[in-house]
């Protein structure tokens, strides 16, 4: 009798990304399966082989570069009517040499308009060179807990369906890769509004300043506010975002999320906990306090999730907090894209990077 265990193959996957947001994506060759689809580039993790190592060798084997800095970033588990594959995802920021197909491949760099736009994108971030050390220590940690978790999240080839991505330019993509792609439209800042403090009106001053400088994520988040003041300044602020090509969220409230017009909703972490069915919004976020939050957000279908507190905040002093190690642990295995949140301020941007963050949401920090 034929076993139904279904083999797991390891991937090492890389998102190549220069300071201008855009990408890399290679076409697979002819002769390989899937040939003349678009995918990331990568491959297969050897046997003791750690993910990180992988990513460096294969890069070096398929791209002839170096990678100089690379942070991990989500897994992904796909079933294709030929093998399970688990795309352990790296976002490689700094590399060297010249890129060079050594598999004849052709490469293509795509990116999305209005993610990274000026001077609050992640220009001055982009390191030229890392001390590798910190991701090494934690890949080993890491794979175990990839190990033990069973609930693997596999999305069949044909039930994937791809929304949005106005700025590729190469077809067809590999299905697998389609939420990445998704997941690239977000920016590495979230800003949570913060009129409560500011007031208003002055905050309505800074949050076109901040759009000026190149804010594209906002969520509004006014608990003090209700009725139809919550409308009123919710239009406000759309309206504002939607005229430099910001995205915005309306926390706790789908309707009214649509009502002003708004991208999506934050959830909860009560909503997230009640609800069965993704809200129906262009993108859903959820807020997630411990693992089993996250993997709740996951299995919801939501597009990205804020892990926190990570530090200390002003509004909870003296409360638990995780610390970066243990947000490292509960993001290490995400399949969506996570913001850390609590306690933070732009400086923390790469730190966030190194522990497995798409980068960082900030309250008063942002204004």
């Amino acid at each position: 009798m034929k076993s139904s265990k279904i083999k797991l193959v390891e991937v090492a996957a890389a998102v190549l990304q220069r300071p201008d947001g855009s990408f890399l994506l290679a076409q697979r060759p002819t002769g390989k399966i899937w040939a003349g689809y678009w995918e990331f580039p990568g491959g297969k993790i050897e046997a003791g082989e750690a993910p990180y190592h992988a990513l460096i060798r294969e890069l070096r084997e398929e791209l002839g570069i170096e990678v100089e800095t690379a942070y991990p970033w989500i897994t992904r588990v796909f079933t294709y009517p030929h093998a399970t594959v688990r795309l352990n995802f790296f976002r490689v920021m700094a590399w060297r040499g010249e890129l060079h197909p050594h598999e004849g491949q052709k490469f293509a760099w795509q990116r999305f308009p209005d993610v990274y736009a000026t001077q609050e994108t992640s220009v001055s971030l982009f390191p030229q060179k890392h001390e590798p050390s910190l991701i090494k220590s934690l890949d080993s940690r890491l794979m175990k807990l990839l190990a033990i978790r069973l609930s693997w999240q596999r999305t069949p080839a044909k039930s994937l369906v791809m929304r949005g991505n106005d700025g590729i330019t190469v077809s067809p993509v590999l299905p697998a890769n389609a939420p990445i792609l998704r997941a690239l439209e977000l920016p590495f800042l979230y800003a949570i509004s913060n009129a409560a403090e500011l007031g208003a009106e002055e905050f309505l001053r800074r949050l076109e300043r901040a759009l000026q400088n190149g804010l594209r994520l906002l969520q509004v988040r006014e608990k003090d506010l209700s009725g139809d003041a919550l409308a009123q300044f919710a239009v406000q602020a759309v309206q504002m975002a939607h005229r430099y090509g910001a995205k915005v969220l309306v926390n706790g409230d789908t309707e009214l999320a649509k009502r002003v017009g708004a991208d999506g909703v934050q959830l909860t972490a009560a909503q997230l906990a009640g609800l069965h069915e993704r809200p129906d919004v262009d993108w859903c976020a959820a807020s997630c306090h411990n693992a089993e939050a996250l993997r709740r957000a996951e299995a919801l279908g939501c597009d990205f999730a804020l892990l926190s507190p990570v530090l200390p905040t002003l509004s909870h002093p003296g409360a638990p907090h995780l610390g970066w190690e243990n947000f490292a642990v509960i993001a290490a295995s995400s399949s969506i894209p996570v913001y850390a949140l609590g306690g933070l301020c732009r400086d923390d941007m790469i730190t966030a990077w190194q522990h497995g963050a798409h980068g960082i949401a900030l309250l008063r920090q942002a204004w």
